[in-house]
């Protein structure tokens, strides 16, 4: 009976091990209550969770605790009395422990201890699934002894242990990738010149009120939106709004440039291909619709499909299924859609170059954004936002626009939109060298180096012009200032039969009539060919 209430109470100190393992997410805390367990179970003085080095040939503790006494879980170093624990690292390192991760448990369990710890610790290997080996160390509380029954509880550690070493080691990894994440972002967000990626939108309360009235209705429902304006006015901005609004905001944000995409790549692009299905298809891939699945698909210039790739966009509208390339079974989706054009897509189905029933599909609830010509009373905010982008990406100060600057850009036309305005302050925020914002320049009204204009061609400006082109206006006409000017052909005749008679027919030479016009000779004989100048006319 005693032998069955010492069987009962191992098995509910294992028990209680498996609890204390699965209970918490970092190792350190397992480590510190399992030691108070198996204090009533065996004569426990501590244990460690080591983790050997094959590289290095070093030994770091990762987790310790002790049976008695309190116990930090966040402390990484060993709690176990300091003469103990020198003579086990001295043994761990003298025995080559960070190369015996491969060793049989039972040749850890029966390997010989320094002198004076003989009986008194058991050695035992943590595998855990990620590859990662640990070493568990059980010390005896002086002078007791480990027993049999001893070594078959540890044993039994050894699994719920390796278990509590994956997780903490899972529970590092998923931290490192989230700091490796944090700092991606962050290096988007400079370049951006952003201080989040779903900041406020620039004139939500004045020019863009209206827009953002149809956001709010929209956001919250499942509903396709098209956005409709013309080029940098802000589509994508929009886009992004409606989905930091809407229920799907922890969802993905995958946008798709449809004109960016070559005919024969959209169905992969889209839909995603299997490995094999065509040449150069290596490896499965998931499609934009896949990986925006729980999300938001944002198709920009949607009116750049071509007409097939607008079929099948159809019916994953209808059936919320898609198939990838060389696939047999249909995959369901959950994705909201937004699209956006600045082409006449209505248009464009009169012309049959868009699909009538695709245009009905994704012009549910069409949201048309004004141009900058027309929200005027948004450019100081604007300016104040790509001003402080510019100096956030450029690592220049911070520049506050002018009263002349506001006014000169005001009264500019802004063809391009907000795009042309951001790179306008760009370009700005450079020229000033941090000091100013050069806008007068960025916008061409200031000083500009002065560029030659192209070469006129030859083939249209020196064609044969009849004598009777050049027959003096007669005297009676009143006299006009066009009348005055000749034709350029004409002008450039008389300019070369004055070089001529001034050098009597001479062409080459330093006193020649090409040295003169600055002109190579043969360019000029050809020239006079095309005029029709003999240049015997000028000899003696």
């Amino acid at each position: 009976m005693p032998h069955s209430d010492t069987d009962a109470r191992d098995r509910d100190a294992i028990a209680a091990v498996w609890r204390e393992a699965c209970r918490h997410i970092e190792i350190a805390a397992s480590v510190s209550a399992i030691a108070k367990t198996l204090a009533e179970t065996m004569p426990l003085e501590g244990l460690a969770v080591l983790i050997p080095d094959p590289a290095s040939r070093t030994i770091e503790t990762i987790a310790s605790g002790r049976a008695k006494g309190t116990f930090a879980p966040s402390a990484r170093g060993p709690e176990l009395p300091p003469s103990t624990w020198q003579r086990l690292t001295r043994w761990l390192r003298s025995n080559d422990v960070a190369n015996t991760s491969d060793r049989a448990s039972t040749e850890w369990l029966q390997a010989s201890l320094p002198e004076g710890l003989d009986g008194a610790a058991l050695l035992g290997p943590l595998r855990a699934a990620q590859g990662k080996t640990g070493v568990l160390v059980v010390v005896a509380s002086p002078p007791r002894m480990f027993t049999d029954r001893d070594v078959e509880v540890f044993r039994s550690l050894l699994e719920p242990l390796a278990v509590a070493l994956d997780n903490d080691g899972r529970l590092h990894e998923l931290r490192s990738l989230r700091e490796a994440a944090e700092a991606d972002r962050q290096t988007l967000l400079s370049r951006l010149g952003r201080q989040d990626i779903n900041e406020d939108v620039v004139g939500a309360r004045t020019g863009l009120k209206h827009v953002m009235e149809r956001i709010e209705l929209v956001a919250n429902s499942d509903l396709p939106v098209l956005i409709l304006g013309e080029t940098g006015t802000g589509k994508e901005v929009v886009s992004r709004a409606i989905h930091a609004r809407s229920k799907r905001a922890d969802g993905p944000f995958i946008r798709v440039n449809c004109g960016a995409i070559p005919p024969e790549l959209v169905d992969s692009q889209l839909f995603g291909h299997e490995k094999g299905s065509f040449t150069g298809a290596s490896q499965q891939h998931q499609g934009w619709f896949e990986r925006a699945d729980r999300g938001t698909l944002f198709l920009d210039e949607i009116g750049e499909l071509p007409l097939p790739a607008q079929v099948r966009l159809l019916r994953v509208l209808q059936d919320h299924q898609i198939e990838r390339v060389g696939g047999r079974s249909p995959i369901h989706v959950d994705v909201r859609i937004v699209a956006a054009t600045h082409r006449d897509l209505s248009a464009m189905v009169k012309d049959r170059s868009f699909r009538e029933d695709l245009w009905y599909r994704v012009n549910v609830f069409p949201i048309l954004l004004p141009t900058l010509r027309e929200r005027l009373e948004d450019i100081p905010a604007l300016v104040r936002h790509f001003a402080q982008r510019a100096a956030t990406r450029f690592g220049l100060p911070y520049v506050e626009p002018t009263t002349a600057n506001l006014a000169v850009l005001s009264a500019y036309a802004w063809p391009g939109n907000i795009r042309e305005l951001g790179a306008v302050i760009d370009r700005a925020a450079i020229l000033g060298g941090g000091r100013t914002l050069a806008v007068d320049v960025a916008l061409g009204l200031g000083r500009q180096p002065v560029v030659p204009p192209p070469p006129p061609d030859e083939a249209t400006l020196y064609e044969v012009i009849p004598e009777s082109s050049f027959e003096p206006t007669p005297a009676a006409e009143p006299p006009s200032a066009t009348r005055d000017i000749l034709p350029l052909a004409a002008a450039m005749r008389q300019h070369i039969e004055r070089a001529l008679a001034a050098t009597r027919g001479r062409i080459e030479g330093q006193r020649g009539a090409a040295a003169i016009l600055d002109i190579n000779p043969h360019t000029l004989r050809a020239r006079m060919r095309k005029l029709g100048i003999d240049p015997s006319r000028y000899r003696e």
